[in-house]
């Protein structure tokens, strides 16, 4: 079977896509201002507002997003697509694909895992940090209405879930243009600044970053966990590069979001350099008064802009999991008909809305919040730089040097970020890493679970080639078809050898079908179908699936006629195993886990649904399996 397929064709044009890519790709990182260089002044380790300060802070934070944004992810990372798809999940299934089974499998498949699970920590906190701080504007517009900062973050918040259900087709579309708005109003706002104070330019060079550290190493080390959240968002850089592509997402982050942001932040170190005290919010104070609420409007569409990016993300990345066999069948549904992409997975939108929820609740400010943030972005940072120095050396195979120089540049300043933000952990750090674990528990606990399942299946199963021998000829035959839908392609399955048990009859056509997922976003409809005729009326076939694929079974197999004929919809029917698991003391998992994967089982949803069978034709046979 061949899986191959080309890169995803974008009917628009460049320049729509690029439009396209800053309201989704970077609604995050174009929320940054925010609060990324108001942290370093008045958050947990709070800096001198002086020009050394100043120009310290604002150095790291250019080169930051020129060595982390622009070098890392614009020209290294971007290239790592999967058949055009990125993301953890994509790159350890590329990397996977293109190593086979060696000594780094488990180590990919670990790292890809743990990122993974702090993608959904920094699902959770991005939207409460972000509208937190757009809605925290109305207290510099009048300081009486920060009673009011908490419901209305919280209402905006409920809305923006809410609504997830109807799709975000036609919001979408309003994402591009609100977001140029957006950016060209940084750019203005920090313009206009800089020209009262132009020698902030001076900033820019990276001797004033190496001042910063030897005036005081300590706190410029600190600093770090601050001014990394001027790049948070960079990962969607990558995830999102199947939406858009990579020119798109290049050009877009060159020569619109770079530029932009980078106007902003020396707009407001200008703004500090003149006046100190408006450290309290120098996002805010650099429009004058009669602009202010205006922008707390336009910044609060902003942030529910990049609320709505991740939660999307945080769809799509479930989508795969699931594919991949890393979390339960779960219930998604899509909301366009033009769109594969445009899905909505009740489950997550809802657990995110109550964790979101009393993030806001027990954090209650955006500065409370900055604590939480960065820990999970750097981690996801430092494990992509990790999977890109196997990517390098064992799949590239670039020069040897080269390999080492660039992986060990972009390892030593995220592991520095990551080690900053470490620090951060007491202070609200923890929630992430929090999240984060337990992600990681569900997610390899049911990986190892389904494992263990087929290899106890595996134990018991009857090969094909007896089955046939002993019971092909000999069984009565009634019309119609049967299809029986099996975890491997290899042996009966379960529900065959139980339905022959109870029933003593088969169909005159069986089919024992498989759905497997490869390593790739997508499976061309002509690979799609693998069909083997073993005789007497018994069929093996195997759907290819990519993991971004929709499973279909029945309109799959209407469309094939190797196998005996096209199939009839009211003439096949469905059987389905459903296995009661037995927690037992045989090696495998601990107990608790074994556990946990029974109360996954359960509660995953059915195959009926997930496969789209027809629910009138679809018979199921319960088994025990101890694991």
């Amino acid at each position: 079977m061949n899986e191959a397929e080309g890169q995803p064709a974008h009917d628009e044009s460049l320049g729509a896509l690029a439009i396209g890519a800053l309201g989704v790709v970077f609604g995050d990182i174009g929320t940054s201002p925010l609060y990324a260089l108001k942290e370093s002044f008045v958050g947990h380790h709070p800096l001198t507002v002086d020009q050394a300060h100043i120009y310290g802070v604002l150095s790291l934070i250019f080169w930051t997003m020129v060595l982390i944004v622009t070098v890392k992810y614009v020209f290294v990372i971007l290239k790592a697509d999967n058949k055009g798809e990125g993301g953890s999940l994509a790159l350890l299934a590329l990397i996977g694909r293109k190593l086979g089974e060696n000594r780094w499998t488990p180590v990919v498949a670990i790292l890809g895992v743990i990122a993974t699970a702090l993608f959904y920590g920094d699902a959770i906190i991005t939207p409460a940090i972000s509208v937190l701080s757009a809605v925290e504007g109305l207290t510099v517009i009048n300081a009486g209405l920060a009673q009011w900062v908490l419901p209305l973050s919280i209402g905006i918040l409920v809305g923006l879930f809410a609504i997830q259900s109807h799709g975000t087709a036609a919001v979408g579309k309003l994402f591009g243009p609100v977001m140029v708005i957006y950016f060209i109003v940084l750019a203005v706002l920090g313009l206009i600044n800089i020209a009262a104070a132009p020698q902030v330019l001076w900033a820019l060079s990276p001797h004033y970053a190496l001042e910063f550290f030897l005036i005081d190493p300590k706190l410029a080390f600190l600093a770090l966990g601050s001014v990394v959240l001027a790049v948070t968002g960079a990962e969607a850089l990558y995830a999102d590069m199947g939406h858009f592509g990579r020119k798109a997402i290049m050009v877009s982050w060159l020569y619109i979001a770079f530029p932009c942001l980078l106007l902003n932040y020396l707009g407001q170190s200008a703004l500090l350099l003149g006046n100190p005290a408006a450290a309290e919010n120098p996002f805010f104070l650099l429009a004058p008064e009669w602009a202010r609420l205006p922008l707390v409007i336009l910044a609060t569409m902003a942030t529910i802009i990049a609320s709505q990016a991740v939660i999307s993300g945080a769809y799509s990345v479930s989508q795969q999991a699931v594919q991949l066999g890393f979390l339960p069948r779960l219930k998604i549904l899509h909301t366009s008909a033009k769109a594969a992409g445009q899905i909505y997975v009740p489950l997550v939108n809802w657990a995110l809305l109550i964790l979101v929820i009393m993030l806001v609740l027990g954090f209650k400010s955006s500065s409370n919040l900055a604590a939480a943030y960065g820990i999970a972005v750097t981690g996801t940072m430092f494990i992509t730089a990790c999977m890109l120095g196997i990517l390098t050396f064992t799949v590239w195979k670039w020069n040897p040097i080269v390999a080492a120089l660039v992986t060990g540049t972009f390892l030593i300043v995220d592991g520095l970020y990551l080690a900053s933000n470490i620090t951060k952990i007491p202070d609200g750090g923890w929630f992430p890493l929090l999240v984060a674990a337990i992600a990681f528990t569900l997610l390899t606990t049911w990986a190892t679970g389904r494992r263990l399942v087929r290899e106890r299946l595996a134990e018991d199963a009857m090969p094909i080639e007896l089955f046939l021998k002993s019971v092909g000829q000999k069984v009565r035959r009634v019309a119609g078809s049967s299809v029986f839908l099996a975890s491997t392609s290899e042996g009966i399955p379960p529900a065959l050898l139980h339905n022959l048990k109870h029933n003593h009859i088969l169909h005159e056509r069986v089919v024992i079908l498989t759905v497997a997922t490869a390593g790739v976003p997508h499976v061309l409809p002509e690979y799609r179908r693998e069909v083997e005729d073993m005789g007497n009326g018994f069929y093996r076939i195997v759907l290819h699936y990519g993991f971004m694929d929709e499973v279909n079974v029945p309109a799959e197999l209407a469309n094939e006629d190797r196998a005996g004929g096209p199939f009839k919809a009211m003439e096949t029917s469905y059987f389905l195993a459903r296995q009661t698991l037995l927690v037992s003391k045989r090696p495998g998992m601990a107990i608790w886990r074994e556990k946990l994967f029974a109360w996954m089982v359960r509660n995953a949803e059915s195959a009926m649904q997930f496969f789209k069978l027809p629910t009138n034709r679809v018979i199921e046979l319960g088994s025990q399996v101890e694991i």
